[in-house]
């Protein structure tokens, strides 16, 4: 048997093969069409997240999802426990949507509406005005500490933790009434959950945004590991074009590169100096690119600057790379057969859960029969009691009449008109009886129709049993 020599690594160089030290990244401001549009959704966003909690409607919080009293207020519309479907729909649409726009462009809400880019993005933006520059930033972190360096620090890290325990307040705020949670914090009555989620949900917003920044991105996020496999050479996505920028190097504006056997790459670095997860996109397609275009509004000043046209790093797909196809090949080719049919689907999901929505029926009726053995009347007539539980969605308060589907001569001994309380449920007891000589021995069905008495368009039918005993 041949002898396989052992070699020997140092402790310290295998636990360094095993982890690399994270290097802090300063990302380069920048400023072009990809970085207006992604400041842009920065503002929609938090304008919505932040300014929607203190909406009001019908006298409450427009959108409020009441976990004490299982109620869901979105504007208008109040959900129950029993409407979870819609949940359930509206998580497939967000896998759906996530699909289409990763087959076409990639990861464009990773790159624009993700919390973490538009967070980070947030904090990188207090950091900037606070500390300075790229360069000013890099220059005070490696400076000793003095008294202007903690005055730096300190008064970034309070604006930091301000801004993420409002994160933290807003996101409770739609589980509990804003306006009563902002008493209960200024008068430090708050609850243990209240607190909990308040302090939490701030922590994770300073820590992922503040400081793992792109670790999240590189490390945490599941999306990164499986992108791939929604990738096909049709996808858009940011690339450097090899062909026209190699070979790279740097020279004087006025001098012909070509003539020197260069490409339009002037190997300034830009890209990677305003790269938020510090990557060299000239590498190639990575799984820790966002697609946040920040590297192609960067590469297009230099261009712009050595009048050279723009796109050397642009989106566009691999076979539009490889095949020299113009845009209008290339977007015939986005919108590939794989595209239309996610589109078909989630237009036909949304189609159908507006159309749910639009038709949803704002009473719910439930019927218990009594475990009780049925009674024999008088008149020897059989008589059994229900339990009608009645459920209004509605914000206002609705009056019902309850009437049977069942043989002739039934009749509700205690049928009156029931009043319920807006978006509230009420329970009515109910005595049916119905003459012996009409049913058989055993189990019969009837149904009871219940109908809003100012809507009769709204009527429930409710399935029930009657026993008649041996």
């Amino acid at each position: 048997m041949k002898h396989i020599p052992i070699i020997q690594v140092p402790i310290e160089e295998a636990e360094l093969a095993l982890f690399e030290e994270r290097k802090k990244i300063y990302p380069r401001a920048q400023k072009g069409w990809f970085s207006s549009w992604r400041w842009v959704l920065v503002f929609f966003t938090q304008v919505l997240f932040y300014g929607t909690a203190w909406l009001t409607w019908n006298d409450r919080q427009a959108v409020l999802f009441d976990l004490i009293t299982r109620k869901f207020y979105i504007f208008g519309l109040v959900l129950w426990p029993q409407d979870f479907i819609y949940l359930a729909i509206l998580l497939v649409i967000s896998a759906l949507s996530l699909f289409l726009f990763t087959a076409i462009a990639g990861r464009l809400f990773c790159g624009y509406a993700c919390p973490q880019t538009v967070y980070t993005e947030l904090f990188l933006w207090i950091e900037g005005k606070v500390e300075g520059d790229r360069n000013a930033r890099m220059k005070l972190d490696s400076a000793p500490m003095s008294v202007r360096k903690f005055s730096l620090k300190f008064i970034k890290h309070f604006i930091w933790i301000v801004l993420a325990l409002w994160t933290g307040f807003t996101f409770v705020g739609y589980f509990t009434p804003i306006r009563q949670l902002a008493i209960e914090v200024g008068s430090f009555t708050l609850g243990p959950w209240e607190t909990f989620w308040f302090l939490f949900y701030g922590f994770a917003t300073y820590g992922n945004a503040g400081w793992m920044r792109e670790q999240v991105c590189k490390y945490m996020c599941p999306y990164a590991r499986f992108q791939s496999a929604m990738f096909d050479k049709d996808t858009l996505i940011v690339t450097y074009d090899t062909a026209r920028g190699d070979p790279r190097g740097s020279r004087n504006k006025k001098v012909d590169y070509k003539a020197q056997g260069l490409g339009s790459c002037v190997d300034c670095g830009i890209c990677v100096q305003v790269c938020p997860t510090g990557i060299d996109i000239r590498n190639g397609l990575q799984y820790e690119c966002i697609a946040c275009g920040a590297c192609i509004d960067g590469c297009d000043q230099v261009m712009d600057k050595m009048g050279y046209e723009r796109g050397l790093i642009r989106y566009t797909t691999e076979h539009a790379l490889t095949r020299n196809l113009d845009n209008q090949a290339m977007w015939k080719r986005v919108f590939r057969l794989r595209t239309l049919i996610y589109g078909a689907i989630l237009g036909l999901i949304i189609l159908a859960a507006a159309m749910s929505l639009a038709y949803h029926m704002p009473l719910k009726v439930d019927v218990l029969r009594d475990r009780g053995m049925p009674k024999i009347t008088e008149t020897g007539a059989i008589e059994n009691v229900y339990r009608l539980q009645v459920m209004n969605t509605q914000e206002s308060p609705r009056r019902y009449s309850v009437t049977l589907k069942a043989p002739s001569g039934s009749v509700i001994i205690n049928n009156a008109d029931l009043s319920v309380a807006a978006a509230t449920t009420k329970a009515f007891p109910l005595r049916v009886q119905i003459p012996a000589s009409v049913l058989e021995t055993g189990s019969n069905r009837i149904r009871f129709i219940v109908k809003d008495l100012d809507a009769p368009d709204i009527t429930v039918t409710e399935k029930a049993v009657f026993i008649v005993p041996r």
